[in-house]
């Protein structure tokens, strides 16, 4: 059977996100974040699309590092002002059907006792659509912000990171036996006892005992993302993640990224297509070639590069305002995002560089085109590449979603590379076309009762 495209919107509560500068387009209406019509509706035409589902990013700390101030951070809302992910869920999943949401949090933001019911009651909620990307910090002014000195060294917050998901995997997969819930009226018993039971851990990171507060959910564990792609982030993938976003320059790079993951799931225990990988992608298109080369040239005049070079400061840990247009920069080693880090070596990009590759305001690749054109190169990067689908960024907002839903979704449909319509189940089942909770070759069902 032909591969289909698997397609998510990345998004984020805040008003600029990826493609910086945009947002003083006098059409762009991501201002409006703070409003429940803004993502119902914007929920609504990914459904419309079909979709699979749409990445919400997140940080928790402020871009700071270019010229040691977060002074460009504020004037170009460099992903601040920016609001909790989690709590627009529940209302895109109530003007939806089947659209899933992938919602980033930080496992350093609270005890994992307590995001353990916060995700079940999100899946309960959504239907069994919900699904998580694990995160571990970059900034240190997030860990500024709480009381810490600076983020942990890199390899360390992944150890950290993978006794947390150990908890979460014995309150999600082991508390409640499926068939611990009778409610049974007659006889006063909505659960069994004896078939609910508490979890204990007791570990290096973290110590819990308790029950798991939430009953079973439709996917028990939610389906699990995962963005760290250097050496360490990979092999947690390997043991993790289903989902797995990486940041490619072109195909070649993505198949070698993209081969190294399953390699590694294999290696885990787990099958090559246990994880499915996606690239961050920017689309601008239009009912024409011209049509959206026109369109391009428009958005090209109100985006910042600067404020993508702010951002990108952040990604690697040094102010790269420091430096002249065509002077050497010594990346180095970083205690910020080593995929990040790695790629500045590998292309041994200048600032002057840099600020060509940001135009946009952002990083990811750009494919500019009608929709025939536009589905040609996803195919592509696809096949090519070696990948299972796209994050598509966001760049005038909302009419960036709907010229993609409007002309690259018919094209791929009539290629057979996109779905006409979308699968029954829970998220998990509608992206592996298998069973709703975790098979049972993943870690955390050695967890299960």
């Amino acid at each position: 059977m032909t591969k289909k495209l698997l397609i998510n919107a990345f998004n984020m509560n805040s008003v600029g996100h990826i493609n910086h500068g945009l947002w003083a387009h006098p059409r762009d209406q991501s201002h409006k974040y703070k409003t429940l019509d803004y993502w119902t509706s914007l929920a609504k035409t990914l459904e419309r699309g079909l979709f699979d589902g749409i990445f919400l990013a997140d940080i928790v700390g402020v871009y700071d590092v270019y010229q040691g101030s977060a002074d460009l951070t504020l004037r170009e809302s460099i992903q601040l002002p920016v609001n909790d992910p989690l709590l627009l869920i529940s209302a895109m999943a109530a003007v939806t059907r089947h659209l899933g949401f992938g919602v980033t949090v930080n496992v350093n933001g609270e005890p994992p006792y307590l995001f353990a019911r916060r995700m079940s009651t999100l899946d309960h909620l959504s239907g069994g659509r919900l699904g998580w990307n694990i995160v571990t910090g970059y900034l240190d002014s997030a860990a500024r912000a709480v009381g810490q000195d600076a983020q942990a060294e890199h390899d360390s917050r992944y150890e950290r990171a993978d006794e947390y998901l150990e908890v979460l995997y014995k309150l999600w997969e082991s508390s409640w036996s499926d068939e611990a819930v009778l409610l049974d009226k007659q006889g006063r018993r909505y659960a069994d006892p004896n078939r609910v039971r508490p979890v204990v851990h007791d570990g290096r990171y973290y110590k819990a005992s308790g029950y798991h507060l939430a009953e079973p959910s439709p996917q028990r564990t939610p389906v699990l993302y995962q963005a760290g792609t250097s050496g360490r982030g990979k092999e947690f993938a390997a043991k993790h993640a289903e989902c797995v976003f990486i940041t490619a320059v072109d195909k070649a790079a993505a198949r070698k990224t993209a081969r190294a993951i399953r390699e590694g799931a294999v290696s885990a225990g787990r099958n090559a297509d246990d994880v499915k990988i996606f690239v961050g992608i920017t689309v601008i298109t239009g009912a024409t070639r011209s049509a959206a080369q026109d369109l391009y040239e428009e958005y090209l005049s109100y985006a910042n590069p600067e404020a993508g070079l702010a951002h990108f400061s952040a990604g690697t840990g040094i102010d790269l305002s420091r430096f002249g247009l065509d002077e050497p920069i010594s990346y180095g080693t970083s205690n910020s995002i080593q995929s990040v880090t790695q790629l500045a070596q590998e292309k041994r990009w200048t600032k002057r560089q840099l600020l060509e590759e940001l135009k946009m305001g952002g990083r990811y690749p750009l494919i500019v085109g009608d929709g025939e054109s536009v589905a040609s190169e996803m195919i592509s990067w696809m096949d090519e590449g070696e990948i299972d689908g796209f994050n598509l960024t966001r760049t005038v907002v909302p009419e960036s979603y709907e010229d993609f839903v409007d002309h690259v979704v018919p094209r791929l449909q009539e290629r057979g590379r996109y779905k006409t319509a979308y699968a029954d189940g829970t998220l998990r089942k509608k992206l592996f076309g298998a069973g709703d909770r975790l098979p049972d070759r993943h870690f955390a069902r050695s967890f299960a009762i």
